[in-house]
């Protein structure tokens, strides 16, 4: 199954994918990432993180069974949102994340990179 998930810098090698830190009755913290059935969904929830002064981010279209094995392999669990379910972002957030947000220039481009983006654009004429 097809679903969205929430990348920041994605396609690059600081990538990093949304997931929310959700503890258990037990007082165990388990960071979940979240799979959405809707893009539109996606998007929504997106938006709602920009609010709260996230970095941009890409909805990427996934299969299921990729996320689940990279949660498995990351120690992460995943949740699927279902279309039309409202999920709204937790009001407050780590201090730290494991990735940084982008700040590269135009000149610490490297040629491959620019050589990758070019061809995808091509790719969408």
């Amino acid at each position: 199954m097809r679903v969205f998930v929430i990348l920041f810098n994605a396609r690059t090698e600081n990538e990093g994918i949304y997931s929310v830190k959700l503890t258990d009755p037990e007082g165990q913290d388990h960071n979940v990432v979240l799979m959405f059935e809707s893009e539109d969904d996606a998007i929504r929830y997106s938006l709602m993180l920009e609010a709260q002064d996230f970095p941009p981010s890409t909805i990427e279209a996934i299969e299921s069974e990729e996320v689940e094995e990279f949660c498995a392999g990351a120690g992460f669990e995943c949740e699927l949102v279902a279309e039309g379910e409202l999920a709204v972002p937790p009001e407050s957030n780590v201090d730290e994340t494991d990735w940084q947000p982008e700040t590269k220039t135009p000149e610490e481009i490297s040629a491959a990179e620019l050589e990758r983006i070019r061809r995808r654009l091509e790719g969408l004429l």
